[in-house]
């Protein structure tokens, strides 16, 4: 027996695997990596180093109305770490602006008082000016025409109306627009509701190129690089993190190059050479994106990678949040198998795109490859409803997943953290 570490909410739980059974371990090499600086020095060196651009300070120059844009509640960003260094740049090119701190939810859930404390600290909450976009408040909203792909272009106000629009933000694999940061700040971030589901319509989500670390001929992505050029994004912060949630890597500058450069630092770590597999243990690394099921779906996408057709996926997710989004529910609520659901939302067009499809197209898309064994504090027949198999341990998730295959002795890959790594044919 071999003995690994996955990640649970904010703890993590060992399991026990025979080693005969083992094929492997897909973990990211970032995990290894430890920061030569701090974190605050880090951002601060990129800062004095952008790429494709002035300085910050320079940018910020004569601007009267200044806005960041900040990640919500739903992403690891270590805003204590990068917020006050660039306060500071901005201030040092412009004492006098009015700087306000646009919280990027897209289609979340509003932020709370409670969580906005622990991501900024209490000091940023006194002191500076903070809005949350709420992506259905028309009033918030104003259009800037057309996406590439057709839809319309609403963006906050706050964002389109100012002088200077920076970004901080952080970059992992994203499952359909490639990688996180740089341009998703602002779509989805700050996009109108409308904006975002056709951004994220079925065909989109269905393209080959829309999968983790793409960026080359990705709609997805190519749509949210317009979108940011036309809210006038001017400069972005954003950093890598490691699984401790150390900054390792900083890059600051043009929203596209310096998150491109960001994008190529994090392929080299994160490339991961396939592992088929009977089984596939795998989790979203812990809190926050263990939060409900809607992001779970990211590890288990990993995982699909994987596993073989007809296997199982083990997803550990303490899913303290519940599911994730109403939305989301009431599609698997209407019944109907993985393949019923997907049929209806590929039938859709991109205009009539409803909120959340693209999670269940991609879950469903995983329940069509292989059944999923789902470990969580979530009551069993709220898993059940996604049509995953509940369970409440590693060995009577074993169990469950041997009596699928029908075989007990099936090929065991891991992957501690599903969301940190890109799966390839060949490791980088």
């Amino acid at each position: 027996m071999s003995r690994h570490s996955i990640p649970y909410g904010r703890q993590s739980i060992e399991i026990d695997v025979p080693d005969d059974r083992l094929n492997g371990i897909l973990r990211s090499r970032l995990h290894d990596l430890r920061p030569a600086q701090d974190g605050p020095a880090l951002v601060r060196q990129a800062l004095a180093r952008p790429i494709g651009g002035p300085r910050l300070r320079e940018l910020a120059q004569g601007k009267k109305n200044i806005v960041i844009l900040a990640s919500d509640h739903t992403r690891p960003v270590p805003s204590k770490v990068i917020m006050p260094p660039l306060l500071d740049e901005l201030r040092q090119g412009n004492p006098g602006a009015a700087i306000t701190i646009l919280i990027a939810t897209g289609c979340h859930r509003a932020t709370t008082g409670a969580e906005l404390a622990r991501k900024f600290g209490e000091d940023i909450i006194a002191k500076e000016k903070i809005v949350l976009h709420d992506c259905d408040d028309l009033s918030m909203l104003v259009p800037l025409g057309d996406l590439p792909s057709g839809g319309r272009l609403l963006i906050n106000r706050l964002a389109a109306e100012a002088d200077l629009v920076v970004s901080e933000g952080f970059i992992e694999p994203h499952f359909f627009a490639g990688f996180s940061g740089g341009r998703k700040s602002v779509l989805p971030g700050i996009a109108g509701r409308a904006t975002v589901l056709h951004n994220h319509n079925a065909a989109f989500i269905d393209h080959p190129n829309s999968r983790a670390g793409v960026l080359s001929d990705n709609l997805v992505h190519a749509d949210m690089l317009y979108a940011a050029g036309k809210a006038g994004l001017a400069f972005i912060v954003n950093v890598v993190l490691n699984e401790l949630g150390e900054v390792v890597y900083s890059a600051a500058g043009d929203p596209d190059l310096a998150h491109r450069a960001g994008c190529d630092f994090l392929l080299r770590q994160c490339q991961v050479r396939r592992l088929p597999a009977d089984i596939v243990v795998v989790s979203n690394g812990g809190y926050p994106l263990d939060q409900n099921i809607y992001q779970a779906v990211k590890g288990m996408n990993t995982a699909a990678e994987c596993v073989r057709p007809g296997g199982a996926i083990i997803m550990f997710a303490q899913s303290g949040d519940g599911h994730g989004g109403e939305a989301f529910y009431r599609l698997f609520e209407k019944g109907g198998s993985p393949d019923a659901i997907l049929s209806r939302v590929r039938s859709a067009a991109g205009e009539d795109t409803i909120p959340d499809q693209w999670q269940a197209q991609i879950l469903c898309r995983v329940l069509t490859r292989a059944k999923v064994v789902y470990i969580s504090d979530l009551a069993d027949d709220l898993t059940r409803a996604f049509h995953m198999l509940p369970a409440h341990s590693f060995p009577e998730a074993l169990r469950i997943a041997a009596g699928l295959s029908g075989d007990a002795n099936g090929s065991i890959t891991i992957i501690p953290d599903g969301v940190s790594v890109i799966v390839t044919e060949t490791e980088a």
